[in-house]
């Protein structure tokens, strides 16, 4: 049986052109956006792959997320985060923090937080 795993990420890179930093739980000196249907990309794949958790703009010009799953999604969702993201998008780099195994899931779904 597969096990669970948890963590949060952060992810910098380009959209479209404009300066982005995609900051997942920390501060960033970008003020740019993430794309509303970018994150819909990132919700849509989630929801693919069978993970759940969240993904949000911030104020700060950045997003925020946390995802949970089988270790093999979540493992493939990381990959996706850090190599590939929406069609638009050029990622810089990407940071995961808090990943640890997990007795069950805490959300019901993949969201975008507003």
């Amino acid at each position: 049986m597969s096990m669970l795993r948890a963590c949060e990420f952060e992810v910098f890179g380009r959209v479209q052109g404009e300066e982005l930093n995609l900051l997942f739980l920390i501060l960033s000196s970008f003020q740019e956006y993430f794309l509303e249907r970018d994150l819909q990309y990132a919700s849509n794949y989630a929801k693919e792959l069978g993970v759940v958790g969240w993904v949000k703009n911030t104020d700060r010009g950045t997003v925020c997320g946390a995802v949970e799953g089988r270790e093999e999604a979540v493992d493939l969702f990381k990959k996706w985060l850090s190599s590939t993201g929406s069609p638009k998008s050029r990622i810089d780099r990407c940071q995961f923090k808090s990943e640890k195994p997990i007795a069950n899931t805490t959300f019901t779904d993949f969201s975008i937080r507003r």
